[in-house]
């Protein structure tokens, strides 16, 4: 009886939470964009809605598109329930895809673990930029919105002068470093389609990252310093080192979407590839209301509607812009007093 009735309010917590409310809203928003800018609305629709769902082609690259949103929206929980904001996605993926790709090539005879190693120190080289602006805001109290941004902001073109200068691989027309060797590189699991392995590496962080938070000290450290900064310190918690270690990690997470890119999808570091993934991510984690167990819906989501936007464009004509259209409502009703107070619930911390 008891397990029946928790079910049943774990079903209507969901029904009430910017997990399903904001993406209905988005995606009615994005049907009236469509009548109103397509000259052949019908077939837009079905591009937008099914093209994404037509073939294992469309489908698993859907879903390879969900993996840095996944991450990005670890990252970007794991700092908001510490009570701090990282604004350096970007930066830290494309840093963290960076230093995998260099140590990649390395490595390249030692097939799997050279593919460990590389992940790893490129996973921690991404932690370390934004352990940076954690350990100025607990040093000096300064604000890591703005140092996550600005460190972000420097790292960019510092690895773009690398990608197009001494890394650049002469043999290709794109702006992009050599690629890895096949050893080094996720298998497929969804031919044709470019969908590897590393959506259940993404899957297991989901795991991780939820236990973390919600079954081990640390975590719940994070969450009463997010809640409360000055009860928890009072209450003998070390925020200040939390503070750190919580921004460490949430640039570790974000530094896995660029190793999983550069080691499961393009094998290389493209010039701007990781342009807009910070606020994809930020934009999955404001729609799954900072939960670590609403991020995989979240972020599939999110990759279906740029999926489907990109198929339409290719079958229509219809512009892609309209996904970004579609980001900045999310970010509005996200961040909406009205659509908090009137239909989404106060979450427990």
């Amino acid at each position: 009886m008891n397990k029946g009735r928790n079910i049943f309010s774990g079903i209507k917590n969901i029904l009430h939470s910017s997990t399903l409310i904001i993406p209905l809203i988005a995606v009615l928003f994005l049907i009236l964009i469509i009548f109103i800018l397509s000259d052949t609305p019908g077939r837009t629709l079905y591009f937008f809605f099914i093209g994404p769902f037509r073939n294992l082609f469309n489908f698993g690259n859907m879903l390879n598109a969900s993996i840095p949103y996944i991450f990005g929206a670890l990252g970007i929980i794991i700092a908001i329930k510490a009570g701090h904001l990282n604004l350096g996605g970007e930066g830290q993926v494309y840093l963290g895809a960076f230093i995998t790709l260099i140590t990649a090539l390395v490595f390249d005879t030692f097939g799997i673990i050279g593919t460990i190693v590389a992940v790893t120190v490129g996973v921690f080289s991404a932690g370390s930029i934004s352990a940076f602006s954690g350990f100025f805001k607990a040093k000096w109290n300064t604000n890591e919105l703005i140092t996550t941004f600005l460190v972000s902001c420097a790292v960019i073109p510092v690895i773009d002068y690398f990608i197009t200068g001494p890394f650049l691989d002469q043999e290709t027309s794109l702006l992009s470093t050599k690629k890895i060797t096949d050893n080094m590189r996720l298998s497929l699991i969804l031919k044709p389609s470019g969908l590897s392995s590393g959506i259940f590496i993404a899957l297991v962080f989901v795991v991780i990252v939820w236990y973390f938070l919600y079954k081990t000290k640390t975590g719940y450290e994070f969450r009463m310093a997010g809640h409360n900064e000055m009860f928890a310190r009072y209450g003998g918690i070390d925020t200040k080192r939390n503070t750190v270690t919580a921004l460490f990690l949430s640039g570790c997470l974000y530094g896995f979407a660029g190793s999983i890119a550069v080691v499961g999808t393009h094998y290389s570091v493209i010039k701007d590839f990781s342009s807009g993934l910070g606020w994809s991510g930020l934009t999955a984690a404001l729609i799954a209301g900072f939960s670590p167990s609403a991020v995989i819906p979240c972020a599939v989501f999110l990759a279906w509607i740029n999926s489907g936007a990109r198929i339409a464009m290719q079958n229509t004509g219809f512009t892609f812009e309209v996904a970004y259209i579609v980001q900045a409502v999310i970010f509005f009703l996200s961040t909406s007093s009205f659509i908090k107070n009137s239909f989404i619930s106060r979450r427990k911390i």
